[in-house]
């Protein structure tokens, strides 16, 4: 497993996040635990803003969808970002931990009215408007509440990216977005423009997820500058702010080749200050959302090794107290990870395994044919780079309890989410009276 971050193998060979043995952070707070690396993660905050809002006076937005919590926004405060939320949960967790509302930036594709209320009555930076129906929507809602909403209008450039179908966002047929080719988006931004209770004040586009190819980046800002121009010369209004979204890729196994945050600030930052001066119309302030090469790297996941199984001439399994309810996303869209075991991540691999999870289905597999040192019961598995859509996406399914996650660096480790109980997962339970019954002691 690559070491990242503040990882490290200390004197007994075992694997160290932020100074903390992670055999003892199992031991303290139990498995699956997910474990952020506070120092990594703060880093490539500060790597983006260096990259972009230091040198191109850009804005920098983390993608809350990918890792988030109330420490976790505190974080992102705290290093100047601004913040990506797609629901109402997530805009209540970030007012919750103090996040201001004027560096907010409200994602969705079917909002609802009270989301939108509450959105307008918080005072968020931006609604990115997603389909006429939302604009309209929205103009409504604002005019009521007497204010006036600050709108980005989301398009589809019809940029194929080359990533996971299911992570694909740019292309033409596609649930976000508003169509640049068949004259949807352009209508609708006459449209904004005629309203009286939105201001427009720029266009947005998300080609996709987990993306190596800087050209991808370059050609989708050649399309948005190309239709930002074409709103200027119909309607005369110059658009305030290019929003390109995220989607960098990172490293999970061997043969990722993730470019440099720097690498994708000077080639989207260059082009469109480029454009610009060649159509003479004002440059847009560029606005870019990380979420998984922010928060990706700074996860690992611990996992304890439970039944060893061997097919013989097949295959040997090592099973986990985990699986697809805190990490779906093998079994989702195949994603492959790194891991070792921490115990013994100063031995030498010896033996080629499969990672199976606990949960009731024959496809819950976190990683195939990996070579670790002789697994046995009790080791420690420490699964690198899923601090991204691992909780975030986590679930109940086979009525499992969620993990735990702390915050670990300087040699400290502290709680930053429970590990969900027994109890927790029927708190919102209910039996209706008809099926009420008195139970004794012997279960009659």
């Amino acid at each position: 497993m690559k070491l990242n971050g503040t990882m490290a193998v200390n004197q007994k060979g075992h694997l160290e996040i932020g100074g903390c043995d992670t055999v003892d952070l199992a031991g303290e707070f139990g498995t699956p635990l997910y474990v952020v690396d506070e120092a990594h993660f703060r880093q490539n905050c500060r790597d983006y803003c260096r990259a972009f809002k230091d040198k191109y006076g850009a804005e920098v937005i983390y993608a809350g969808k990918t890792l988030l919590n109330l420490a976790v926004c505190r974080m992102v405060d705290e290093e100047g970002l601004g913040l990506d939320v797609v629901s109402g949960g997530e805009l209540y967790t970030a007012l919750k931990a103090g996040f201001p509302a004027g560096r907010v930036y409200f994602h969705g594709n079917n909002k609802s009215p009270a989301e939108l209320e509450m959105a307008l009555g918080a005072g968020v930076k931006r609604i990115i408007v997603d389909s006429l129906f939302e604009l309209e929507l929205l103009n409504e809602i604002a005019g009521t509440a007497g204010s006036k909403a600050g709108i980005i209008l989301r398009l589809t450039p019809g940029v194929e990216a080359h990533t996971h179908e299911y992570v694909k966002t740019g292309q033409i047929d596609c649930k976000f977005g508003l169509v640049i080719d068949n004259g949807q988006a352009l209508a609708v931004v006459k449209r904004a423009l005629e309203m009286g209770n939105v201001v427009l004040k720029g266009i947005h586009c998300h080609i996709g997820s987990q993306i190596f190819d800087l050209g991808a980046y370059s050609h989708t800002a050649r399309l948005m500058m190309s239709f930002a121009k074409q709103i200027y010369d119909v309607t005369g209004y110059a658009i305030k702010e290019l929003d390109l979204g995220g989607g960098l890729g990172v490293y999970y196994t061997e043969g990722d080749q993730a470019p440099l945050v720097s690498e994708f600030a000077d080639t989207v930052s260059r082009f469109v200050l480029k454009k610009a001066s060649e159509y003479e119309m004002p440059a847009p302030k560029i606005i870019v959302e990380p979420g998984r090469s922010i928060s990706g790297p700074a996860g690992s996941t611990l996992y304890t090794v439970g039944a060893v199984k061997e097919i013989p001439g097949v295959r040997k399994y090592i099973s986990v107290d985990g699986g697809m309810g805190d990490n779906p996303r093998p079994a989702l869209y195949q994603s492959s990870y790194e891991a070792c075991l921490a115990n013994k991540a100063g031995m030498a691999p010896a033996e080629v395994v499969s990672v199976a999870g606990k949960y009731c289905e024959s496809g819950d597999i976190l990683i195939r044919d990996i070579i670790l040192p002789a697994a046995a019961a009790g080791d420690i598995l420490a699964v690198s780079c899923t601090g991204a859509y691992n909780y975030s996406m986590s679930m109940n399914y086979n009525r499992l309890p969620r993990p735990a996650m702390v915050l670990v660096g300087g040699g400290r480790a502290e709680l930053i989410t429970r590990r969900e109980s027994y109890e927790d997962l029927i708190k919102n339970d209910l039996i209706p009276q008809r099926l009420a019954r008195v139970y004794t002691t012997t279960g009659g």
